[in-house]
């Protein structure tokens, strides 16, 4: 294939490297000639095989980007070995952009480019060539497929595509110190030529930064750079293609770079010497003034920590830092007396808590300063001579007795008089008063040790000059005992005699108490009076140890006979002088046990006062228990119960009564009772059954002893009869009257028995099963 070098509009250097690369890209396609290869058969024949030689000849082709001439761009030239030039070979194409990117001449197989391609936007085509016979359309060669592809000028400057940048480096970096990597992209294709092979320039940030040409790493360039004289630079880097070499493209983006902080400068006050003024009455714990050195670092590297580091100021005052201000916070430790002391020194010293080893060489990181600190007069209240007082005064003694004396002085230099006086909001000013020039404590009134052992009171003390300034002290009396309680009988429960005591046996111990306190402890002796008989049935004997034994003086005792016995006994203390009290002790008798134990005194004086006894009472019990087990055995039955055992309510309420007697018929009413018909006109007596003959007894009461238990139970089951019977005959007058809700019938039940109290236990609890209304039913 040849190609015309007239179509070719670009510059010579470009046509002569398209032509270099474009030569042999003509396709000669030899005639199809087809090659035989024979195979020889089993049975002798020979097979020849025909395999069309390929027609095809060429290489890829190229076209120049935007390219800009009036004239399609030239492209390449098809051509198969059937072609003989007369024109009977007809040439297509197909493929990316064959008829309107690409058209092909028919006849000659020459492709032109029709418009500017970019490379950028598609770097090849794809398309299909094809040899047809002109007259009968018939292929003489198999499509192809061949590549055209767009050839990379330099039309795209290299960019920066995350700019502009932001970067940090500590300062006083040394220098070659790496800052910050930039890269620049360059759409060109970076396999032909040096269209995409970018190269790196600073253009703005010298002396300061450097930036390495091929990787784009931006470096310190000086050494020892200050933050505290400049911290922030701006960096301009230039990136450019063709290595960098004339004519080509270039693109820029910008850095900003800031110095970060290091320890790198020391605290320094701004003056050696402070004055502080701080009166004598300042708080201990609250601060009294502030100093502060300065450091032009940043962050935890200003940070300073301030100490006291002389004796005489870090007695008296404490220094902390404030973290927001970082100023040395001063406060009183001791409370100040400018009597005693006027002035003090501190030596205050500033440190930077967190130092850079690196800059060591720069010297210690710390300063000092000097404050003076005068301490000034200021009026003061009355100082008492101790901080609390403790007196005491006997109970009893009159009033305005001495009970004793505070003292105050004014601790200012013209030592004014000093006025006292009593806290009026306390109790303690009804019971004490004070001199008001002398501080002198004196009773208001008798005091008592058994009321309020204890009287606290708070002293007040002040200036004459100054009334306003007070001061407080407290002050504590303690009332003294005196002997003027006299003792009694610790105990004031009743002492059980047994009936069984014998002569000399020990009936109680008793002690006594006294509401007196005394120093030693008490001791109290016990006797009978002596005024007084001397006593048949109880003596007395004092154990010598504060308590005395009642002893019984005589044999057996009967409760039923006397059952409460009184015993005075006169108790005196040891006190200066003795008093004496006298208590009188109740004595109960009652039965006791073989060892001596109490069985029930006061329960069976009751029972005896009521006429029963324990017999009696135990059948009582049991008849109660039994009645309460019967009547929950039969609820329980009743509820367990399916179907009751009368069906019909007629059969329930007697309205209708069934019976099956032979001989008189409905005109023989002797077989039922004609009042359970509730006949309105029903006489008012009762009508006994008349074919069922009661059974009447005779009870005939036995002569009964006051205390026989069978006779009470007679008596009992005798008052369950009655209330039987009056219950009985309650019910049957109410069955009479039609409005009556239901009916007993005791036909076949004696007076007194259980089945009358079960029946009406039964009824009552039925009643609300069965439904009446209306009249007649």
């Amino acid at each position: 294939m040849r190609i015309s070098t007239t179509s070719c509009l670009c510059p010579f250097l470009v046509c002569l490297c398209f032509i270099q690369r474009c030569y042999g890209a003509s396709h000669h396609i030899p005639t199809k000639v087809p090659s035989k290869n024979q195979t020889k058969l089993a049975n002798g024949e020979t097979e020849v095989h025909h395999r069309p030689k390929r027609g095809w000849i060429w290489n890829q082709f190229f076209v120049l980007e935007e390219h800009m001439g009036p004239d399609a761009q030239y492209v390449g030239k098809l051509h198969s070995n059937s072609d003989k030039g007369d024109g009977s070979v007809r040439y297509i194409l197909s493929g990316e952009g064959a008829g309107t990117i690409f058209i092909i001449n028919e006849e000659t197989g020459d492709i032109h480019a029709t418009k500017s391609l970019d490379r950028e936007r598609k770097t090849h085509y794809v398309l299909h060539a094809q040899a047809l016979d002109r007259n009968t359309e018939e292929a003489l060669e198999p499509k192809s497929e061949f590549i055209i592809k767009v050839q990379d000028i330099n039309d795209n400057a290299p960019k920066f595509p995350d700019g502009p940048f932001v970067a940090t480096v500590p300062e006083m970096s040394e220098v070659g110190t790496s800052v910050l990597q930039v890269t620049a992209t360059d759409a060109d294709d970076p396999t032909y030529g040096n269209s995409a092979r970018i190269v790196y320039s600073i253009l703005q940030g010298q002396p300061y930064f450097s930036v390495d040409p091929k990787t784009g790493i931006i470096r310190t360039a000086l050494a020892n750079m200050d933050r505290e004289a400049r911290e922030h630079y701006t960096v301009v880097i230039q990136a450019k293609d063709m290595a960098g070499q004339v004519g080509g493209l270039s693109g820029s983006t910008t850095i900003n770079i800031t110095l970060t902080d290091v320890n790198d400068n020391p605290p320094t006050f701004p003056q050696k010497n402070y004055q502080l003024y701080v009166p004598e009455s300042a708080q201990v714990g609250k601060p009294v003034g502030k100093i502060k050195a300065n450091d032009e670092d940043l962050g935890v590297n200003a940070d300073i920590k301030y100490s006291i580091i002389n004796s005489e100021g870090a007695n008296m005052f404490s220094i902390s830092t404030d973290r927001d201000t970082r100023e040395g916070i001063i406060s009183l430790k001791k409370p100040l007396n400018y009597e005693r002391k006027k002035t003090y020194t501190l030596h205050i010293e500033g440190t930077n808590t967190h130092v850079d080893p690196r800059f060591s060489y720069l010297g210690s990181f710390k300063d000092t300063a000097t404050l003076k600190i005068t301490v000034g007069d200021v009026d003061e209240a009355p100082i008492f001579s101790m901080d609390y007082y403790i007196m005491d005064v006997y109970e009893n003694v009159p009033s305005g007795t001495e009970v004793g004396m505070v003292t105050a002085r004014d601790p200012d230099s013209r030592n004014s008089p000093v006025r006292y006086f009593l806290d009026s909001k306390e109790e303690g000013v009804r019971y004490f008063r004070i001199e008001e020039n002398s501080g002198l404590i004196r009773t208001t009134q008798p005091l008592d040790r058994e009321a309020m052992p204890w009287h606290n009171i708070t002293v007040m003390a002040s200036e004459v000059d100054s009334p306003s300034l007070l001061s407080h002290v407290p002050v504590t009396v303690q009332v003294l005992d005196v002997n003027d309680n006299p003792p009694e009988i610790a105990t004031d429960e009743e002492v059980i005699v047994c009936e069984s005591s014998r002569p000399g046996q020990l009936i109680q111990t008793v002690t006594a108490v006294d509401k007196d306190d005394f120093a030693n402890g008490q001791r109290f002796s016990f006797a009978l009076p002596s005024q007084l008989p001397v006593n048949p049935n109880f003596t007395l004997k004092d154990n010598e140890d504060s308590t005395a034994s009642i002893l019984a003086r005589r044999r057996r005792f009967n409760h039923l006979t006397q059952e409460l016995y009184e015993l005075p006994i006169v108790v005196w203390d040891g006190g200066e002088p003795s008093l004496s009290g006298t208590s009188t002790l109740t004595l109960r008798v009652c039965p006791c046990q073989s060892y001596g134990k109490v069985r029930m005194c006061q329960g069976e004086a009751f029972l005896s006062s009521a006429g029963l006894s324990t017999g009696a009472l135990i059948a009582i019990l049991l008849c109660i228990v039994i009645l309460l087990a019967i009547v929950v055995l039969f609820i329980t039955l009743r509820r367990s119960k399916k179907e009751p055992l009368i069906i019909s309510e007629e059969d329930i309420r007697e309205n209708v009564v069934t019976y099956d007697d032979e001989g008189g018929g409905e005109a023989d009413t002797e077989a039922f009772d004609i009042i359970a018909l509730r006949n309105p006109a029903a006489a008012e007596e009762l009508k006994f059954r008349r074919d069922v003959r009661p059974e009447t007894r005779k009870h005939v009461d036995p002569p009964r002893s006051r205390r026989s238990p069978s006779v009470e139970l007679d008596e009992l089951s005798k008052l369950f009869q009655w209330f039987s019977t009056s219950t009985v005959d309650r019910l049957k007058k109410t069955n009479k009257h039609r409005t009556a809700l239901f009916f007993f019938s005791f036909s076949f039940c004696r007076f007194g028995s259980w089945v009358v109290h079960l029946e009406v236990l039964n009824q009552i609890l039925t009643m609300k099963e069965h439904k009446y209304g209306g009249k007649g039913k």
